[in-house]
């Protein structure tokens, strides 16, 4: 038997709640969250918490401490039958369309449009199925970036979750050299299971997605890679401050950078520390509590060092399994 935690919400604590947690990361096996809009007019949300155990009185507390708005309110806690209870979590996850992408779960799989390039991304342990806002902010800013002649050939997608952007980019720029890195080593697993799900290649090379378990750039294959034509960081405002130099030293000149996962409120520190590093804002998108920020890296901040040639292989360069 399988157990479910229900909480109310707001959709500001629902939209906090759909990138990591570390609040429950850090247990054994921690609850698969998903969080749904229950009433939009009334701004109604509300968690499902999916777990393979009863619930513990500690961890009904710490879901209860994510929900401020909750903080009087006793979790609805239900004993589920012998069913797929992924599947059921993933039935509230309506499927994104940002550009030419459309990202769906296994439950939406029979409604795909034809014309689109879809990709099947089922809730995990990692940031799950494309459906926050900054997500599909990404989305969009790679189809706006590729619609305007824009042709990376070495991408890195720094923070990559579940692979997707990775996988949205190759889709993309399919000659390019990829890599994709997490801090996370479930989420390097997680990415590695879906790009069999979607048909990406791994490897070395133009057309492959090496992967490597990395905080931030500080790996030897990314570093070998470098410098990249467009570097992808949708992760927090925090982090992406931190790495503003390391990701400018891995840009090359005149590269770009997609950044998201920060709030409105935080786009201005945010800038000012990628400005510092040679950066210039080109566009905004995604929502506007949400938004998606691409830069260029102007010219006069070259890379430090001679570019190698494109295609030169070496035994740093990482594949799956190489951290």
């Amino acid at each position: 038997m399988s157990w479910i935690v229900s909480l109310p919400c707001t959709r500001a604590e629902a939209e906090a709640l759909s990138g990591e947690i570390p609040e429950l990361d850090g247990l054994a096996q921690p609850p698969v969250v998903v969080t749904r809009e229950i009433d939009e007019d009334a701004d109604l949300w509300q968690l499902d918490a999916y777990m393979d155990d009863r619930p513990t009185p500690r961890l009904l507390k710490m879901l209860r401490d994510l929900i401020p708005s909750a903080a009087a309110k006793e979790p609805l806690v239900a004993e589920l039958p012998e069913e797929d209870w992924l599947t059921l979590s993933q039935q509230g996850l309506e499927p994104v369309r940002a550009g030419r992408f459309f990202v769906h779960t296994s439950s939406h799989a029979d409604r795909v449009p034809s014309g689109l390039t879809s990709f099947l991304i089922d809730a995990s342990q990692a940031f799950g199925t494309g459906g926050h806002d900054t997500t599909a902010g990404c989305l969009a800013m790679l189809d706006r970036l590729a619609r305007q002649g824009v042709s990376p050939r070495n991408i890195a997608d720094i923070g990559t979750g579940t692979g997707l952007l990775a996988f949205a980019a190759m889709s993309l720029w399919p000659r390019a050299r990829t890599i994709a890195s997490d801090i996370d080593p479930a989420s390097i697993f997680v990415t590695r299971d879906n790009a069999a799900i979607n048909h990406v290649p791994l490897g070395r090379g133009g057309g492959r997605l090496a992967l490597a378990v990395a905080p931030g750039t500080d790996h030897p294959a990314i570093r070998h890679r470098a410098p990249y034509d467009l570097v992808i960081a949708n992760i927090l405002a925090g982090p992406l401050i931190t790495l503003a130099p390391d990701i400018a030293a891995a840009t090359a000149s005149g590269g770009h950078a997609i950044l998201a996962g920060l709030i409105a409120r935080q786009m201005d520190p945010v800038l000012a520390a990628y400005r510092a590093q040679g950066f210039r804002l080109v566009a905004r998108g995604g929502s506007a509590e949400w938004p998606c920020l691409l830069l260029v890296k102007r010219r006069r901040y070259g890379w430090r060092r001679k570019e190698r040639a494109f295609h030169r292989a070496s035994p740093s360069d990482a594949s799956f399994g190489s951290w």
